[in-house]
């Protein structure tokens, strides 16, 4: 006897499912976001570690009422997101997984932990990396009779910018080693275009950081190491699918 084939989903159940798992997600977010609140003057401290290690003082204002208020939501809300991060990589798995083929599916556990893990990697790198030299280039080209006081509301959203758009940098692994296994990706492609992809990340870096050669290498060179290691990548993912 034939064992029953599992019943396809209708549209409307992947819509009811999609919504359900999104609200997962976004529970999570809250739930990520309160505990964040509730140790939010310690995160602020450490975000707010950087300014005091520049040569030049920088000074900090807040420009409107309720401006405090907002920017402890705001950074609740996006280290709440930094939390969630794992549920949200889980929910996303559990919704595509029934369309991916057996030999697909084995990719599940590498993607989600090489997601999370680069993710943490590239927003310690815009931490600890990019944020000093940008803070410290920033400071050090205003005029002696000029200070450096800058909006708090401003510096948070330049943090985030770059910390998030590192971390999405560093996704570059993970993106070869999906694109890798559906087929869209292989090794002597990368290899072909590995001088212009050198172009692109070059212009990328100098769009991203201070308009100094000095930043624009030091983001460079993990990103074209980035480059190299997803080629590694997938040469690694289409040597098991062959």
């Amino acid at each position: 006897m034939n064992p029953e084939k599992p019943k396809e989903m209708g549209f409307l159940e992947h819509l009811e499912e999609l919504r359900w798992r999104l609200v997962k997600v976004l529970g999570a977010i809250v739930v990520g976001s309160a505990i964040s609140f509730g140790y939010i003057d310690e995160i602020l401290n450490l975000l707010l570690y950087p300014t005091k290690n520049t040569t030049n003082p920088i000074s900090l204002q807040v420009l409107s009422v309720q401006g405090m208020f907002l920017i402890k939501w705001f950074i609740s809300f996006i280290s709440g997101f930094i939390i969630a991060l794992p549920v949200f990589i889980y929910q996303f798995w559990k919704f595509v997984a029934p369309g991916l083929k057996i030999n697909e599916k084995k990719y599940a556990l590498p993607v989600v932990f090489f997601s999370f893990t680069s993710f943490i990697i590239g927003v310690s790198f815009g931490y600890y990396i990019l944020i000093p030299f940008s803070l410290e280039f920033f400071s050090g080209i205003s005029s002696g009779h000029v200070e450096n006081n800058f909006s708090i509301q401003y510096y948070f959203s330049f943090l985030t910018w770059l910390m998030l758009g590192a971390g999405l940098i560093f996704q570059l692994p993970v993106v070869s080693l999906l694109l890798s296994a559906i087929g869209l990706l292989t090794p002597p492609f990368m290899r072909h275009y590995r001088r212009h992809s050198i172009v692109v990340i070059m212009i990328l870096s100098s769009f991203i950081t201070p308009p100094d050669p000095v930043s624009m290498l030091i983001m460079a060179f993990p990103l074209i190491l980035l480059y190299e290691l997803s080629i590694g990548v997938s040469w690694l993912v289409n040597r098991e699918k062959s």
